[in-house]
């Protein structure tokens, strides 16, 4: 009997490196599928607003954004506030790599000024919203390491894997748990954990429509900071893929052009 119960011990620790390693070659997969269902669009521009909420009172902000791929994991991105007048022309450029760190800059209209956003500085909250300047940027699966935790429920019904990523360089993030639907693999929610390990944040995202028969696309994303209470809506309309948009007009000499 006792020797049974060793044998069995022996056999259950030599197996959890390859549960481990399944685990995480699982949860790579599933990120790796949804990337590649989620390449090939080429270009798209969109208009949407900025929901700001605290406590019982809200304020509202319209962007454009565009978008380009400019490789394999790669791309370019320009949101530009259109209203109200305070924040009027501030644009937020992002050039994303795959399997590095991306470039972010903004420009400030009323400091006619063009901010290089630091590698320490996009953790910070991009124009007070609760979005993070890193929540802003393709998250390209190389730039994480995956592991799939188990399939559940999704936010809103449905099934979803849920699959834990973390960041391979310094983020202001240890671990973000992310809900993939199974029938399309579109991100229905993300919980994101501080450097401490504490649940910080929640992005639900919703309003899902196919376009060109192959790209899914939100019209609704809400980011909620159980620290302070106060959340962010981003509602996104008028998606246009092949909008002509010219990767070198996304640039940082192009910011102080912007009209």
């Amino acid at each position: 009997m006792l020797f049974r119960f060793l044998l069995i011990a022996l056999l259950s620790f030599a197996a959890l490196p390859a549960l481990a390693q399944s685990a995480v070659q699982k949860g790579t997969a599933i990120a790796e599928e949804a990337a590649a269902r989620n390449s090939g669009w080429g270009d798209l521009a969109v208009s949407g607003e900025m929901i700001l909420t605290a406590g019982g009172a809200s304020s509202t902000r319209r962007f454009d954004a565009q978008w380009v791929e400019t490789g394999r994991g790669s791309s370019r991105s320009l949101i530009v506030f259109r209203w109200p007048g305070d924040i009027q022309g501030t644009a937020l450029l992002t050039h994303g790599y795959a399997g590095r760190n991306d470039d972010q800059w903004l420009w400030l209209p009323s400091l006619s000024k063009v901010r290089r956003i630091s590698s320490s500085g996009r953790s910070g909250s991009f124009v007070g919203s609760e979005f993070a300047y890193e929540d802003m940027t393709d998250q390209e699966i190389g730039k994480f390491t995956h592991t799939w935790v188990q399939d559940g429920g999704c936010p809103g019904g449905g099934t979803c894997h849920i699959v834990e990523r973390r960041p391979r360089s310094p983020s202001g993030y240890s671990l973000q748990r992310v809900w993939f639907d199974t029938s399309n693999l579109t991100i229905r929610q993300v919980q994101y954990f501080d450097r401490r390990g504490a649940h910080v944040k929640t992005l639900t995202i919703s309003g899902y429509r196919q376009y060109q028969g192959r790209f899914w696309r939100a019209s609704r994303m809400v980011m909620q900071n159980h620290l302070t209470g106060k959340a962010t809506t981003l509602t996104w309309s008028g998606y246009r893929f092949n909008a002509g948009v010219n990767p070198n007009a996304l640039s940082p000499n192009a910011l102080s052009r912007i009209r």
